[in-house]
């Protein structure tokens, strides 16, 4: 089995991350795709996270009518910190040997690769695939200190749109970069629209939208506005 790691606050999922699992699965002929909520995400600040609760089930909603997308509780069952070497090891024990991992990050997350908790064993235990994002180029690849060089043409290509992924050699399992269609949604931008009171209808799932609603999320200036 080829199962794709989706991890991230999800504050909240919306239809860009949906996008981006379902391109990304067809592009890699992935079996499912598997989101992971975090907990208390190490390089983010918590001031404007929702609970961790609502998090999860805003995906759990999100995803429940489309059986290659699942949801895990590996990093909310954990107290403390969410680091990806320990959601790695949790999630290879749960699967086995014979599901094969593919680690999908975001270009921009990817350039702080190596200061995340034990990046060469992290290496070891999956395939990374990097997944475009809009404003950043491929070719800022070449700062990040643990990569083998990948040439240079290739990541100009991948940039200008000529072709749509490259795989590079990297750790044991290899090191795939991916040319998605640009989303132009940000999880920033849908909580500034709900505390202005703005629609958010083409942006978020239905029951999402309705689930936010229902719970009072996002809604913090917009209610100290008011009082």
């Amino acid at each position: 089995m080829k199962l794709g790691l989706l991890g991230g606050s999800f504050n909240p999922v919306h239809n860009g991350h949906l996008a981006i699992a379902r391109q990304t699965r067809e592009a890699l002929g992935l079996d499912q795709i598997l989101f992971i909520p975090t907990s208390h995400p190490p390089h983010k600040p918590n001031g404007s996270l929702a609970p961790v609760q609502d998090r999860y089930e805003m995906v759990r909603l999100a995803i429940a009518s489309d059986p290659s997308l699942a949801i895990s509780d590996v990093e909310i069952r954990r107290p403390g910190k969410s680091y990806s070497i320990d959601t790695l090891r949790l999630l290879q024990q749960e699967y086995g040997a014979q599901t094969q991992l593919f680690f999908l990050i975001g270009l921009d997350a990817f350039l702080d690769f190596p200061s995340w908790r034990d990046p060469l064993t992290l290496l070891k235990l999956c395939q990374f695939v990097v997944l475009s994002r809009p404003g950043l180029s491929f070719r800022s690849l070449s700062t990040v200190a643990l990569l083998p060089p990948i040439p240079y043409p290739s990541l100009a290509d991948l940039d200008a749109g000529r072709i749509s992924r490259i795989e590079a050699p990297l750790g044991k399992q290899g090191l795939i970069c991916l040319k998605l269609p640009p989303v132009p949604i940000s999880a920033s931008d849908i909580r500034s629209r709900i505390r202005q009171g703005l629609p958010v209808a083409n942006l978020l799932p239905p029951l999402v939208e309705s689930y936010i609603l229902q719970h009072h999320l996002y809604q913090e200036d917009r209610n100290r506005t008011n009082s």
